[in-house]
């Protein structure tokens, strides 16, 4: 997509600070980060949301939350714990159009999401 924010990133067209990457995902540090560990892990792939994933797709989706866990190892948040998730749609708090993951850590995040950010 070429007005998507997030394939541009993936294509370094955009800038960000991309912790890790491979031939399929890409994954950076957010710009207004909900929790000392606040990374976004993305498909290299266009996908509008989650909702868009097909069967096909599924080995790729595997693969980005087996990056959410390494990335968790990575800034040591593993063993002491941490939260992965995916937003979709507007009411689901899906900001950008474009699938991806937060992986939020270091620090006790809140139970109840229905109060603000729920981290």
């Amino acid at each position: 997509m070429s007005d998507c924010l997030f394939c541009k990133i993936a294509e370094k067209e955009v800038e960000a600070e991309v912790v890790y990457e491979d031939e399929e995902i890409v994954a950076f540090k957010d710009i207004n980060p909900a929790a000392p560990v606040h990374i976004l892990i993305i498909p290299r792939k266009h996908f509008d949301s989650l909702v868009d994933v097909q069967k096909e797709d599924a080995e790729l989706i595997g693969k980005l939350h087996l990056a959410a866990n390494h990335l968790a190892g990575v800034y040591e948040i593993k063993e002491r714990g941490f939260r992965v998730v995916i937003n979709c749609g507007q009411e689901g708090g899906q900001a950008i159009a474009h699938l991806h993951l937060h992986l939020l850590g270091g620090k006790p995040l809140n139970h109840n999401i229905a109060e603000g950010r729920g981290v």
